[in-house]
């Protein structure tokens, strides 16, 4: 059901509701008000009656004072037989009555207003005792009079609504409509739009109860828009670096092929070999950044096993580290303190150590020692390599990029890949020498921790 049609059955539903109770009120305070206007006028009539019973001659006992017939003549919309008075004197006796007070019973010690059935009417009756108890006075007049002039008076209010019921439903329908038109016009906007169209949807001009849908679903284009250039990004770039290890492996092999001695074939072999190495980094260190750079977020997130994590990357790194003769080492904070608390994913942070260990063991000096430090809040790699230049620094994390004149294979993702993994942790990674003295800067040193004010 559309949000149009179902605002309208909402109205449809909750005015008849409204109506009702409005109606229930309203014949309340008419009742309200027409019984005190009745009741003043039973006891305005009742004490006249009073007032007047001395100057009346009663005639044979036990035999009442008939009133007056009503005089000929136009008597408007009166109706006398709803209408009723009885006396009695002080014996009990009936002493003066209408037509209809014949009726009414004699309660010799009823004070003020009741109800009584007499005969199929219910009446209202109010009895008036003298000040000696010579006379007791009883006006009652008919409940249905009452009900029906409520009725009345409820129905003239009532009529005129009922009578506009279309009119108002029409303009009901016309003003939801209406207030809606920003939703159809949005839903145009969206509808006609291209894939690639990831531009915001201007929200100037909209209702305030759209514009939190409106930033949401900018945002949501903007995330979308950084994702898609992130991928195009890693399209190209991986494009352009497969292209040429690719080449190269193609003269290795077509160098292998044609040998024609066992030396030149053992020497092309050797080529071949360390370039399918450098391709099976190259393609690893991109299946990595394109695992990373599709996280918006943590797929899951658990205390992180550190020492599990130290055991795996420094495993990976070993080969590497045993050509060059490099000694891996890992100091850990006091038993009573625990390494970096962190709630992250368990694999990511393998990759993150795995890379820079792997960097530290690459650029560090043969037969030097690479060292991996916890503390409370931080982590630190550490080599004894030559400390970097400002203009290196600058560069660091910049997808493929490799200073010149490097002896060990590469791709120069690794960086990049550990920015970021850290950032997907709420984590920051800083470079620096490892140490400075009187002789310049010593070594190399990369810092993780926390992101935020240090």
């Amino acid at each position: 059901m559309s949000l149009q049609r179902r605002l309208l059955v909402y109205l449809l539903l909750c005015a008849p509701l409204v109506w009702a109770a409005a109606l229930y009120v309203a014949v309340g305070r008419a009742r309200q008000e027409v019984n005190e206007l009745f009741d003043t006028e039973m006891i305005r009539l009742a004490r006249q009656v009073q007032a007047t019973l001395r100057y009346v001659q009663s005639g044979a006992v036990g035999t009442p004072m008939a009133l007056p017939p009503q005089a000929a003549g136009d008597s408007g919309e009166a109706d006398v037989n709803d209408l009723a008075i009885a006396v009695w004197d002080a014996q009990g006796r009936l002493v003066l009555a209408d037509r209809e007070g014949v009726q009414v019973p004699r309660r010799p010690e009823a004070t003020g207003f009741m109800q009584e059935n007499i005969g199929a009417d219910t009446w209202r009756l109010y009895y008036l005792q003298s000040g000696s108890g010579e006379w007791l006075v009883a006006a009652g007049q008919k409940v249905h009079e009452r009900d029906e002039l409520v009725f009345s008076l409820t129905a003239s209010q009532i009529t005129p609504w009922l009578a506009v019921l279309p009119l108002l439903l029409a303009a009901m329908a016309w003003a939801v409509r209406q207030a809606l038109a920003p939703v159809r016009l949005l839903s145009a906007q969206l509808r006609n739009r291209d894939a690639s169209d990831m531009t915001p949807v201007p929200s100037s001009g909209a209702p305030a109860e759209l514009k939190p849908l409106l930033e949401a679903m900018n945002g949501l284009f903007g995330r979308i828009d950084a994702t898609l250039a992130r991928e195009r990004r890693f399209t190209a770039d991986a494009a352009h670096e497969l292209r040429t290890p690719l080449a190269v492996l193609r003269a290795q092999w077509d160098v292998l092929r044609r040998a024609t001695t066992e030396d030149e074939r053992s020497r092309a072999a050797t080529k071949l070999g360390a370039g399918m190495d450098r391709m099976d980094r190259l393609v690893t260190q991109l299946l990595a950044l394109s695992r990373v750079e599709s996280a918006a977020k943590l797929a899951q997130s658990a205390p992180v096993p550190w020492p599990a994590i130290v055991e795996q990357a420094m495993s990976d790194c070993l080969p590497t580290a045993e050509r060059r003769h490099i000694e891996l080492a890992c100091d850990w904070p006091p038993e009573d303190q625990a390494p970096m608390p962190l709630a992250g994913d368990e694999q990511l942070l393998t990759v993150l150590l795995r890379n820079l260990l792997d960097n530290a063991v690459h650029y560090a000096p043969e037969g030097s020692t690479v060292t991996l430090r916890f503390d409370a809040d931080r982590l630190e790699v550490s080599n004894d390599g030559p400390p970097l230049p400002a203009e290196l620094l600058a560069r660091l994390g910049e997808r493929f990029h490799r200073p010149p004149g490097q002896q060990e294979t590469g791709s120069g993702l690794g960086i990049s890949i550990v920015q970021r993994i850290a950032a997907l942790h709420g984590l920051a990674v800083s470079f620096g020498p490892r140490s400075r003295g009187p002789g310049g800067d010593q070594g190399v040193t990369v810092v993780v921790r926390r992101a935020g004010p240090v």
